[in-house]
């Protein structure tokens, strides 16, 4: 075993590709030792194989009062190493989890995705409208990449509208490395009375969260948890993965003439940008229940193991053909930007359809679209466990 004890690497020198670092733990020791920011000394798992085998094993646990977040983020402390908030589903294991995603699963099916579809594209047409409207250069985020799944989850959801400065400032905090716990929490807090309050408000009764509470299966503090955790994953994740996705197209015309000239690879671009990008750039918590031997090594009981989300999606024993290229034509089954398991990412077929729909629109509305500051300048939000931009300024 290696005797390189290191933390988890954050350097990025370009800002598409995970730390390399990562491609060389990958490559000699995909399985190693990690010093967490309190001293704890866990596991990174880095391969494409390794991490799935991982993801889809009951013995690794994804309750919180195990976790340590690899990265220094103080803003975790309330949330880690305590059992998990009300509803908050990513944080607990089977039965509670399966009990609170059935209830939800069947709203987020690729079929009901397909359904909103229309409503989607009235929701890009009109952002598109406006930016156009506007005298250039224009912020892309604040136009089009955050409106987009911000409008749809509110919509969904039962959220009014107006409401979203509330929580996309809450929502922020919350997924900010550098807040202390006491922001975190009251953040936290103050999301969950907003949607707390939600389910008795006039008009709204169409809305999931409505709906949960008409079922009765779950109380109000796990459908304010349900609801807090949907509305702040479902824009922050998608917003980043739009952002990033035109700043890499921007970044590689090449693949962008490609998509441009053929919507028939619409598809396909988008599950290339979710692999090549993986925005979840510290990857996804686990923690053995028992003492288990995994790839080679014996990981024992409490031990914190980081599943590197975005070094399994450029595994070259997965996706043989130059996986630190970004090509929109490759064959990208497999890749585990939402995870893996029980706990893939529930609204991952709302993030495929809003990307559909988004990006060719796009560039279609705006063909000459350009940045409007030298890429180097873009601010890169690697102070998020999100990963994207911040801004992204823009030019046609």
């Amino acid at each position: 075993m290696s005797s390189d004890l290191a933390p988890h690497p954050v350097g990025r020198p370009n800002p598409f590709d995970p730390p390399p670092d990562l491609a060389r733990y990958r490559e000699t020791e995909p399985i190693r030792r990690m010093v967490y920011p309190d001293g704890h000394v866990g596991w990174l798992v880095t391969s494409h194989g390794l991490a799935r085998a991982m993801l889809s094993d009951p013995r690794f646990s994804a309750r919180s009062e195990f976790k340590r977040p690899p990265v220094s983020r103080p803003g975790a402390d309330p949330f880690y190493g305590a059992p998990a908030l009300p509803g908050w589903l990513v944080d607990m294991d089977a039965p509670e989890h399966t009990r609170i995603r059935q209830r939800l699963a069947g709203k987020f099916t690729a079929r009901r995705m397909k359904d909103l579809r229309p409503r989607i594209d009235v929701i890009v047409h009109e952002l598109l409208t406006a930016m156009e409207r506007r005298k250039p250069p224009v912020d892309l985020v604040e136009a089009f990449a955050l409106p987009v799944p911000s409008i749809m989850i509110c919509e969904m959801l039962g959220v009014p509208y107006a409401d979203r400065a509330e929580f996309q400032r809450n929502s922020e905090t919350l997924f900010s490395l550098d807040v202390t716990a006491t922001e975190a929490s009251a953040a936290m807090d103050r999301l969950y009375e907003l949607l707390r309050a939600l389910p008795g408000r006039a008009g709204d009764r169409d809305g999931l969260l409505a709906m949960l509470a008409d079922d009765g299966t779950l109380d109000a503090d796990e459908i304010a948890g349900v609801g807090v955790l949907l509305l702040t994953a479902g824009h922050e994740s998608t917003s980043s993965s739009l952002a990033l996705s035109t700043f890499a197209l921007l970044s590689h015309p090449d693949q962008r003439a490609k998509l441009v000239a053929d919507p028939e690879l619409t598809d396909n671009a988008v599950e290339e940008l979710l692999r090549y990008l993986s925005v979840f750039h510290f990857g996804v918590p686990r923690t053995p229940l028992e003492d288990v031997e995994f790839g080679g090594r014996l990981l024992k009981a409490g031990e914190s193991i980081t599943v590197s989300l975005p070094s399994a999606n450029r595994d070259p024993d997965w996706f043989a053909d130059q996986p630190d290229r970004l090509d929109i034509e490759r064959r990208t089954t497999g890749h585990l930007a939402f995870g893996y398991g029980i706990h893939q990412c529930l609204g991952q077929n709302l993030v495929r359809m809003e990307m559909r729909a988004a990006l060719p629109a796009l560039f279609r509305r705006f063909p000459t679209l350009a940045l409007a500051v030298p890429a180097e300048e873009v601010p890169l939000s690697t102070d998020m466990s999100v990963y994207g931009v911040h801004r992204l300024p823009v030019t046609w």
